[in-house]
């Protein structure tokens, strides 16, 4: 039998879709792994050709097709590579413009399209190596994918089989590649498979959908710290709406995966034990204002929740999660309530060519202890950066950040509670007590070929035992920054990267690594062929589609 909670999700999920009817629209969401138009459609923003809000991706490809149709218009005040390029990509993106202007449509395994229907089937195939000079490693993967629109209605659902003979990606490393739940085979290696999808409903202003897929909130270049997308995807339903032109609004519930064993529920069986997990849920929203124009600014809150049925007020998008909290569960413990988050960003393209960003993750604030810098008791993640384009010289970009992350931020005592999904920190790559400088350079000579040179020194102190309980060791106040560092990376990079054809990609590239531990438990923020000697070389070949 059907829970009752279930038919409250659903039903809620029914009503969102049945009162926004509205005229023709569709939405498939474009995977942020396809970086090539994400920096594109950047480098069109910093230059004021088009206006989008950058702090929630991915877009969809609704809203990548209308902004290449703005630029396409605007073509004269673009520079021959863009140019070549902007028609490169609208030979995919074409499929959902009314007007193909001339473009001679890229290369798929199937394409079909009538008046009412759109559907795109494609393979998908990989291969990726590093070596150094202690060990090698592969990534291969391969699946298909399709995405389609029938009237109000979008589709898209990607399968991914994946072998890695050296596991590169688990909750522990301080690493940005893809979070995964491995079938490990006991050499080191492991097999995992990546389902994402969705079906949308879609209106002029907005659209409503049952997902599951990764999403990033927080602008950046080098990974979000409110959330970073690097955690297994999971489900959620997602609603974003433009209801003005200085108004967006997005929100999720989504479906977490604790791993935490529920003894209640699990049984034996056939001289084992049948195990099943606790239930997790999440609900976050984001207000996006534009006061004047190339400025947005971003406020919402989210909540982490465990233990309990799911929650119609947190199925309410435009809520104060915490209040709510605080009513269904009380105030009177720490051991009573859920995990609550705050989140602020600002973006401004205000100068010509240049992106000035900050973001702002608070999991738990003190107002008497905000200015003192020894006690360290507010629990915040911080990013400044700057990207910029085409400033003075063509093709030029430059990209320069800092983040720092204070102790137990993204963390809480509540297993159940926890800012993660499979036990991958919804936060920056880093976690808590840590630090990052990135600094970029990228050339794009021509259509569809760059090259890029990085620099990124990271730090991470001590993990501080954490309770939550008042008065004691674990309580989290005045827990000192990086007192002691505990892991440290230096890393250059050099990567070149060519884009063959429409989603083909070919890339070539180098990583000089320095890291160092200073304790055993650190040894473990990094697979062990990439750690130790000083200035470890990565040769990195990636082939793919």
């Amino acid at each position: 039998m059907m829970k009752i909670s279930n038919y409250s999700s659903l039903g809620c999920l029914l009503i969102l879709i049945f009162t926004c009817l509205h005229p023709k629209a569709q939405s498939v969401y474009y995977h942020n792994s396809n970086t090539a138009i994400v920096n594109y459609i950047d480098e069109l923003a910093n230059a004021g050709i088009i206006k989008v809000s950058t702090v929630v991706k991915p877009y969809t490809r609704q809203t990548i097709a209308a902004l290449l149709d703005t630029a396409y218009l605007h073509q004269n005040e673009l520079n021959k590579r863009q140019i070549e390029e902007l028609r490169f990509f609208l030979r995919d993106f074409q499929k959902e413009l009314s007007d193909d202007k001339g473009i001679k449509k890229r290369l798929d395994l199937f394409h079909y399209r009538n008046a009412i229907f759109n559907i795109t089937i494609n393979p998908i195939l990989g291969f990726k190596y590093f070596a150094n000079d202690s060990s090698n490693f592969y990534h291969r993967w391969n699946g298909a994918e399709f995405f389609a629109t029938a009237g109000k209605i979008g589709m898209y659902a990607s399968l991914r089989d994946n072998r890695q003979n050296k596991i590169l990606s688990t909750a522990n490393y301080l690493n940005q590649f893809e979070g995964a739940d491995y079938k490990v085979d006991g050499k080191g290696g492991g097999d995992y498979s990546e389902m994402r999808g969705g079906i949308t409903y879609g209106w002029k202003w907005g659209t409503v959908g049952l997902l599951k897929d990764h999403f990033t909130w927080g602008d950046n270049q080098h990974g979000a710290n409110i959330f970073s997308g690097r955690a297994p995807s999971f489900a959620h339903l997602k609603l974003q709406l433009q209801p003005a032109p200085w108004l967006d609004f997005n929100y999720v519930h989504a479906w977490l995966n604790s791993e935490v064993i529920d003894s209640a529920a699990s049984y034996p069986i056939n001289g084992a034990n049948r195990l099943t997990f606790r239930k997790k849920y999440m609900a976050a929203n984001l207000f996006t204002v534009r006061p004047i124009k190339k400025l947005n600014i971003s406020f919402g809150n989210s909540i982490v929740y465990g233990d309990i049925p799911i929650q119609a007020a947190y199925l309410i998008p435009f809520m104060f999660f915490k209040s709510i909290d605080h009513s269904l569960t009380g105030a009177g413990s720490n051991y009573l309530g859920q995990n609550s988050q705050l989140f602020f960003n600002i973006s401004s393209r205000n100068i010509k060519n240049i992106h000035l960003y900050t973001s702002l993750f608070v999991d738990e604030i003190s107002l008497s202890n905000m200015w003192d810098s020894e006690k360290q008791s507010n629990f915040i993640s911080f990013k400044i950066g700057a990207h910029i384009s085409n400033l003075g010289i063509q093709n030029i970009q430059l990209t320069a950040e800092y983040t720092r992350t204070n102790p137990l931020t993204y963390r809480h005592y509540l297993t159940t509670a926890t800012f993660a999904s499979n036990n991958y920190s919804l936060g920056h790559y880093l976690g808590d007590n840590s630090q990052e400088l990135y600094a970029a350079i990228q050339y794009k000579p021509i259509k569809n070929f760059s090259v890029r040179a990085s620099l990124t020194m990271a730090d991470k102190g001590v993990s501080y035992y954490y309770d939550g309980r008042s008065g004691t060791i674990g309580s989290g106040k005045g827990k000192e920054f990086l007192t002691g560092i505990y892991w440290t990376q230096q890393s250059m990079s050099f990567e070149a990267q060519y884009q063959i054809i429409n989603d083909v990609y070919c890339n070539l590239g180098f990583l000089l690594t320095n890291q160092s531990a200073i304790d055993a438990n650190a040894q473990n923020y990094s697979p062990s062929f990439m750690r130790g000697k000083l200035g470890t070389l990565n040769f990195g070949l990636n082939v793919g589609f």
